[in-house]
């Protein structure tokens, strides 16, 4: 079983992603990185801010996923709308799920901002195991959104 290698995974995207601005060509090389990083990860992807608590799908790797998500619905609207990490277990304990895919038993979701502090979308990774991700992994991944999206303009 292939797991993520954190200082690796961490340096590839730094390289692939220098001098990059671009939003969406930031999180299209970012969610195919992670993606491929971890056999636990089953869908990763992000959803843009593209109105007021208003979330649409945007580059990800996998299966389908919802196109758009208020920031008052799911684990991916409660990560835009706290600003905060969400770590979840189960997902069926989360109360308002939204069962994008049915295969979905745990997530983690990352706010995304630019240096400026503004928010840019949240990152999804879905797992079809219960309780796949951890706080390393939460932190860990937030430290390389940080980096690779400090510089990104809207």
């Amino acid at each position: 079983m292939k797991t993520v290698n954190y200082p690796e995974l961490a340096q590839t995207i730094a390289a692939l992603t220098e001098g990059e601005t671009d939003i969406v060509a930031l999180m299209a090389t970012i969610a195919c990185e992670v993606n491929q990083a971890d056999d636990r990860f089953d869908w990763t992807g992000f959803y843009r801010v593209v109105g007021p608590e208003l979330l649409k799908i945007g580059p990800y790797q996998g299966g389908h996923g919802c196109l758009v998500i208020p920031f008052s619905r799911g684990v991916c609207g409660a990560a835009a709308k706290q600003r905060a990490i969400q770590l979840v277990d189960d997902v069926e304990d989360f109360a308002g799920h939204i069962a994008c895919s049915t295969s979905t038993r745990s997530e983690l979701v990352i706010p995304v901002e630019n240096g400026d502090g503004d928010l840019l979308g949240v990152f999804d990774i879905d797992s079809d195991q219960p309780a796949a991700f951890t706080r390393k992994d939460a932190d860990q991944i937030d430290l390389i959104l940080r980096q690779a999206f400090k510089n990104a303009t809207l």
